[in-house]
């Protein structure tokens, strides 16, 4: 008697959570009425990390871990394997690739920096100080022979002459970094390894600026919104928004998804005001209002992956990477079949 009272507390548990959640009007998500993403599967299993293209919108190139290196000729239909002869029997995982016209940077793990000056025609392995704190994270082509380079821990460096000498540019580091973003305006935004806070740095400042994290969540992934304002994505499926960028500005968490607590991993605005999420086991959500209101691209659930970044080099160019040479190409009205 005792165990069938036990079960029927639980059964009204669980009914009076559902009937809690359907009162939600985030409880689950409106879908997407027309999916604008079309999956492209590559021969690899390496993980992508960043893509970016030269002048030309049809070509640009493609990294991920294990030494890939992937050209498209057709704006990202297709993509071809590229060797690379580094002289060594070592594995790379490319984090970062940027480009400034015909020349491009690629940066990656442990310790590499990749340099081409003829769209990636040729590509030539630019020397790093072994004094260098931390390894390589994100690359920044700024013009001729100039690029930033910002590493794992936070140093950030710029060179002026092809990578021949680096200007350190950031006196202090931050520590081991989980995510880092850079704006149009040359400020950065990190997360820390842990999730226990954040980081801003604007150009002029000899320091990083740490701050607590906003709620009891963990902290997973930072950007700068169209404006220079900040987004922050926490555990659990939480996002909350900075209009100016300022710490003080925060504004309330916001669930998506009540119904689900799949973990967002990126964010990205495609036109000032249309914002794209993405997650654990092919979650992607989109708010065409900055946030207010939300909507979930069902046509990507099954594909196999984690949708680990976004990037949109104009509105109408944009891919989303994940594991296992998944991506997806922002394709406009075009469906997944």
């Amino acid at each position: 008697m005792a165990g069938l009272l036990v079960r029927l507390r639980k059964l009204g548990a669980i009914v009076a959570i559902a009937l809690m959640c359907f009162g939600c009007g985030n409880a689950f998500l409106p879908e997407l009425e027309d999916n604008p993403w079309e999956v492209v599967h590559l021969d690899t299993a390496a993980t992508l990390s960043d893509v970016a293209f030269t002048d030309d919108p049809d070509h640009g190139w493609l990294v991920g871990s294990r030494n890939t290196l992937m050209e498209t000729r057709d704006g990202g239909q297709t993509w071809t394997a590229r060797a690379l002869n580094l002289s060594e029997n070592q594995s790379f995982a490319f984090t970062s690739v940027s480009f400034a016209g015909e020349e491009g940077w690629v940066a990656g793990q442990p310790q590499v920096l990749l340099h081409t000056t003829d769209g990636g025609d040729s590509w030539e392995r630019v020397p790093l100080s072994d004094k260098l704190p931390g390894s390589p994270l994100l690359i920044t082509a700024l013009g001729p022979a100039e690029a930033e380079l910002a590493t794992d821990v936070g140093a950030i460096y710029r060179t002026r002459n092809s990578g021949k000498n680096w200007k350190g540019i950031v006196l202090g580091a931050v520590g081991v970094v989980r995510n880092m973003s850079r704006n149009v305006d040359g400020s950065y935004a990190a997360v820390s390894s842990r999730g226990n806070f954040y980081s801003l740095w604007k150009p002029g400042e000899l320091e990083w600026r740490p701050y607590n994290r906003e709620s009891s969540r963990r902290l997973q992934n930072i950007g700068f919104d169209k404006n220079g304002g900040l987004w922050l994505l926490e555990r659990g499926g939480q996002i909350q928004f900075s209009l100016t960028g300022e710490a003080d500005d925060w504004q309330e968490p916001v669930t998506p998804e009540l119904a689900t607590s799949w973990g967002f991993l990126d964010a990205a605005f495609r036109t000032p005001n249309e914002l794209w999420v993405s997650g654990g086991s092919g979650t992607l959500y989109s708010s065409p209002d900055d946030g207010l209101t939300w909507f979930k691209d069902a046509d990507v659930d099954n594909v196999p992956s984690n949708l680990y970044r976004i990037v949109f080099s104009n509105p109408e160019q944009g891919f989303i990477l994940g594991q296992d040479g998944y991506l997806l190409r922002y394709a406009g009205s075009q469906t997944i079949s």
